[in-house]
């Protein structure tokens, strides 16, 4: 008994070894061995089994980090039954063993196993706080990004993701030399229509144009609120004839809205100045191409789309 018991002890602080330092998680099926085999050697240490209570409640409390708070539960049941029969036979077994040892060790053995079953539940709970805890933040980081992108009221990226948008696509343009082109769209005389229908109008008419826009453009085109009712549209893998001609469509569409308002609806109008950007040239130069464009069409009497000159800027 003596043997079988250094041997059956070994194997379980080996185990205790295992939980504490290699693996800090055990799977269920570790854990049952290892409870087992702790129940065993508590049977046949004789008068080392006090031993088995430490390296119990190392194995307990390392070995369960990785479990659901259910299988904590279950281990700790099945160590309760498991050290339960131990003590059990081991009062059979050692007919010289004083009966208050053995209420004594059954008393040491609930006490651990009641304390790391109530300690793990609690670093469980603990665990699945940070966790909510980590998925907040993450929701919280979400959405702060996507309000220093977007511009809440139409939904478009803002000024600044342009920016560095379209800084990613002229070194594509660069090594590619694949066409990139820039347009700005300005509302004509928006400002009347917050002065005489209110914000709130305005607001609408502001949508409904982001909307008309992107129901025009294709999925690569990207289109971003620049300020106000100014807007920049971006244009990749197309000629600038063909730029022309959805922004054309642009135009005319919407010309075609209709924006409700208290006395009746109003219209819109857009003016429009494209320039394709150069080789050589900065994103800077080209935005500053297309807004000369744009003061052109103005000029020129609104609700038209203009085309910068494919010269470089002096």
């Amino acid at each position: 008994l003596s043997v079988g018991g250094l041997v059956v002890m070994t194997a379980f602080i080996r185990s205790g070894e295992t939980a504490r330092l290699r693996d800090p998680s055990l799977t269920i099926p570790q854990m049952v061995w290892t409870i087992t085999s702790g129940a065993v050697a508590y049977v046949l240490a004789g008068d080392a089994r006090g031993l088995v209570l430490s390296v119990l409640a190392m194995i307990l409390f390392f070995g369960t980090f990785g479990l659901t708070m259910a299988e904590v539960i279950g281990i700790g049941v099945y160590a309760l039954l498991a050290f339960a029969s131990a003590i059990g036979v081991s009062s059979r077994f050692n007919a010289n063993a004083s009966g208050y040892l053995d209420i004594a060790y059954a008393l040491m053995v609930l006490i651990v196993l009641s304390g790391c079953i109530a300690l793990n539940l609690r670093i469980q709970r603990i665990r699945a706080k940070l966790q909510q805890q980590r998925e907040a933040l993450a929701q919280a980081l979400e959405v702060n990004r996507e309000l220093a992108t977007r511009d809440e009221l139409t939904g478009l990226i803002n000024r600044r993701a342009m920016l560095d948008l379209m800084a990613l696509e002229h070194s594509r343009s660069l090594r590619s030399g694949r066409p990139l082109l820039l347009a700005q769209l300005d509302i004509d005389h928006f400002k009347p229509i917050n002065d005489q229908h209110g914000h709130a109008t305005g607001d609408r008419a502001l949508q409904a144009f982001a909307g008309t826009v992107r129901a025009s453009v294709r999925d690569t085109d990207v289109l971003a609120r620049w300020g106000g009712e100014e807007f920049v549209l971006m244009l990749t893998d197309t000629s600038a004839d063909h730029a022309r001609e959805l922004l054309e469509r642009i135009r005319q569409a919407v010309q075609a809205l209709e924006i409700a308002h208290s006395a009746g609806s109003l219209q819109l109008t857009v003016s429009i100045g494209l320039a394709q950007h150069l080789p050589g040239d900065t994103v800077e130069h080209t935005l500053e191409r297309a807004d000369q464009a744009l003061y052109h069409a103005k000029a020129l009497g609104r609700n038209r789309v203009v085309v910068a000159p494919a010269t470089h800027r002096p």
